[in-house]
This record gives structure tokens, sequence and C-alpha cells, in this order.
């Protein structure tokens, strides 16, 4: 056999081998579709993926925005509050002062309660409101008890004293009102031989 016999020969195998490769290399028709189902499916997947992320992050932009509207409304509600606070002691001077002129001034107590007047009006044109509980129900909430004493004319725990009046801001406790508590009746006697 010659050389070039024997190239040849080699290039009829390699042709033919090349052949086998590409033959076995071919995919049936149903074997193709079955591929591109499944990477359909996958893409599918994403898909369905990249919407529930967007429609999370659309959620959560949403529950940002109101939180921070919520925070401005309470912000602008509550603004007053350290301001009015400072005031509260303006009002409890001009009350203290109204009962200290008695009726010997009259005319200088009549100018004292109209200032009182004019101070709670303000007060209340910015929703600040007096907590004067004289009679009510002890309310922890709103006031602080600072002594009990045995009245059996009230109730147990009815406020028989205010000796500060509270304040609130929106129905928001400013100050609680400082008050004596009825224990409703007289104290008990301890048996002492007991």
């Amino acid at each position: 056999m010659s050389k070039d016999e024997e190239l040849k020969q080699q290039q009829e195998e390699v042709e033919v081998q090349e052949a086998a490769k590409a033959t076995a290399s071919e995919v049936s028709p149903e074997e193709e579709i079955a591929g591109l189902s499944a990477q359909v499916e996958s893409l599918q997947q994403e898909l369905n993926d990249a919407k529930d992320q967007m429609l999370r992050a659309a959620a959560e932009a949403q529950n940002v925005r109101r939180r921070a509207e919520a925070d401005v409304e309470k912000a602008h509600k509550f603004a007053l509050e350290k301001f009015a606070r400072e005031l509260l002691p303006v009002a409890d001077s001009l009350e203290k002062a109204t009962e200290a002129l008695g009726e010997v001034e009259e005319s200088q107590k009549e100018g004292v309660e109209m200032t009182l007047k004019l101070f709670r009006d303000v007060l209340s044109k910015f929703n600040i409101e007096q907590v004067n509980p004289m009679g009510e129900t002890f309310d922890p909430q709103f006031h602080e008890a600072m002594s009990m004493v045995p009245n059996p004319d009230l109730p147990a725990n009815a406020v028989m004293d205010v000796l500060q009046k509270g304040y609130v801001l929106n129905n928001r406790l400013l100050r609680p009102a400082m008050v004596v508590v009825a224990t409703g009746g007289a104290a008990k006697k301890i048996d002492e031989t007991a």
C-alpha cells in the first residue's frame, strides 16, 4: 500500500467516525421537545419568581409610605406637647392667684380670672384640655394619688380633692392630675392585742 492509499483510507475512517458521531448526537424530535419543554418550564418559574419579588417590593414600598404618613401626622398632632407642658405652670399660677386674691381686690381678681379664661381658651384652641377629676373615680392613667384619706361620705377610690389639675393634648396625657383619694370609710383599727 502506498502512502497515498494509506492517507486516503485514514481519511475515510475519520469521515466514518464523524458521521457516526453526528448520527449519535442527533436527537429525536421527542427528546428535543422534552428538552425545550423543560427549558420553558424553567423560564416560566423564573418569570413567576421575578413577578413575586416585584409585588413584594411594591407592597413594602406602600407600607413604608403609610408608616411615614402616620409618623408625619403624629408629629403634627403632638408637636405642641413640650411647649404645652412648659405653659401649664402659668395656668396653675393664675388659678392660685384667683384663689389667693379672695374678695379683697375684686377688680384685680376679675382681671386675673379673665386672663385665666383667655389662657384656657387658647389651650383649648390647640386641643389642650384640663383634667379636673373632682368627685370622679380614681383613674391611674389620668390621676396621680398624692394621699388616701378615710371619708365615709364618699365611695372608695373617689377623688375628694384636686391638688393640681391635669392636662391632655389630643387625649394624650401631658400631666396627671394630683389628687387626694377617699378610702370609703374610717380607717380600720388595728388590733394591737393580738
